[in-house]
């Protein structure tokens, strides 16, 4: 074995570490039905001092997770909680979820794949997630069907494209070390995340829905009798929840929907073509930022689903405040995640995992692959699977043709969305918005992953013999 792949004590020590943490966690949740947000934390600080980082930094190394997390996805959810509140509240929901269920009921996972890939191309997750989750739950009590045969969809189009295509930071961060093109991954990667949508959404989403039937009451999201969604965690202390004089237009909530997409695309737009010193791309890449652009939307929102359908300010503020009630816990457990995400890579499990991936001097695509799922698998991050993973063969991948660079990435973007677990923010976040057991989640949503990666490693696979 080549010294630089041969595992010394710490690593042992390190992998023995992170199968024990998450065991931990999924015992203390399961068997002690103790909350997410207590286990995570305990979890956590259990791998850190296991992985021998020193005592007086295990807290911090959390700290960093937590802050890392919420300090970005923690204001996004935030936003697209208000903006999702105002959708619903509005009738906005209402309107697309009309459109939606116009034809045959059978096209509506196809349907909802669609526009959840549309909103994934310059999204994040779980920017496209809080904005999807109003109008998923309501065309599911519209529909009359279980929650995962329009969920999983949604969910398999936004996380294909998250893992697989640029702009998103993975990818393009992937690009970058393997010097990769931009267009050329985009291309491939669309031709890619296609067939993968499919058979990781609507195919895939009605034997979810068989195994798994839970109707459309989630942790965030309650669906009434009356077909409005509403804050799940509303009480009668609130009083009336005022309702809108009228409903804002088609293509008014479309214009809304769509203005935080349309910013995002345009700074990935300005990435690619405009120089880093033009003072445009600058402009761009403020306004782009999806903190911005989020906010743009919840402002826009004030007057297309507020003002303009009969709120009032006071109502308005009202109802923002109200948004923000249902996602804190989601908030907290997702923060938490990335604590204990944090720990294992501090720790040194992710270097541990590429090192026995590399001793096994395999196919570099196939390689590629599998050090990416192995990182995504100990450290729960996508985009931190992306990132080492990319490194790691970076040099195995030096002299490649262009199509076959892309292809690596394509593969190492596929890897790293592979089974999400216990450690991975987003579990939590389908978790809670859902309404799920942990056992549930697993059974759809880490399934669903499991089979986008597979998916994605068998076309890019077929790719390379004919390219």
């Amino acid at each position: 074995m080549n010294p630089s792949t041969e595992l010394n004590p710490h690593d042992i020590q390190v992998l023995v570490v992170a199968a024990a943490g998450i065991a931990l966690l999924v015992l203390l949740i399961v068997w002690l039905k103790l909350h997410a947000f207590l286990a995570l934390t305990i979890g956590a600080l259990f791998v850190g001092v296991g992985s021998g980082i020193p005592l007086e930094k295990v807290t911090t190394s959390y700290e960093n997770g937590v802050g890392g997390v919420l300090g970005y996805v923690g204001v996004l959810i935030a936003l697209g909680a208000m903006l999702g509140k105002l959708l619903a509240d509005s009738g906005g929901a209402d309107i697309l979820v009309d459109r939606m269920l116009r034809g045959r009921p059978a096209t509506l996972p196809w349907k909802m794949a669609l526009v959840a890939s549309i909103i994934g191309i310059p999204m994040f997750f779980e920017i496209g997630l809080v904005l999807l989750i109003p109008v998923v739950m309501l065309a599911v009590h519209r529909s009359k069907g279980p929650a995962m045969r329009l969920g999983i969809p949604a969910l398999a189009g936004l996380s294909v494209l998250h893992g697989f295509i640029p702009p998103h930071p993975g990818p393009l961060a992937a690009i970058a070390i393997l010097h990769a093109d931009v267009g050329l991954t985009l291309g491939l990667g669309l031709l890619i995340a296609i067939p993968t949508v499919i058979v990781g959404g609507p195919l895939f989403g009605a034997l979810a829905a068989r195994m798994v039937p839970v109707g459309a009451a989630g942790a965030a999201y309650a669906v009434t009798a009356s077909g409005k969604a509403e804050a799940g965690a509303e009480t009668a202390a609130n009083g009336d929840d005022p309702k809108p004089s009228r409903q804002p237009s088609f293509g008014a909530t479309l214009i809304t929907l769509l203005s935080p997409i349309i910013l995002m695309l345009a700074k990935a737009a300005s990435d690619i073509w405009l120089d880093k010193a033009s003072s445009l791309r600058h402009l761009f890449d403020f306004i782009g930022d999806p903190v911005f652009a989020l906010l743009f939307a919840v402002l826009l929102a004030m007057v297309t689903f507020g003002t303009a359908v009969g709120f009032s300010v006071p109502v308005l503020a009202k109802k923002i405040g109200n948004s923000l009630m249902p996602v804190v816990g989601v908030m907290l457990i997702v923060g938490a995640g990335g604590g204990f995400k944090q720990s294992l890579v501090d720790g040194g499990a992710g270097q541990a995992i590429a090192k026995i991936a590399l001793s096994t001097g395999m196919s570099v695509l196939v390689l590629a692959w599998i050090v990416a799922v192995l990182i995504r698998l100990a450290t729960g991050s996508a985009t931190v699977a992306t990132v080492t993973a990319a490194g790691i063969i970076e040099k195995l991948a030096v002299g490649m043709p262009q199509t076959h660079l892309s292809l690596v990435v394509l593969a190492i973007g596929a890897g790293s969305v592979f089974f999400s677990h216990v450690n991975d923010a987003g579990f939590w976040l389908v978790k809670e918005y859902f309404g799920l057991s942990i056992g549930q989640t697993i059974k759809t949503w880490s399934f669903m992953e499991t089979i986008l990666a597979v998916m994605g490693l068998i076309l890019t696979y077929a790719l390379w013999q004919f390219i």
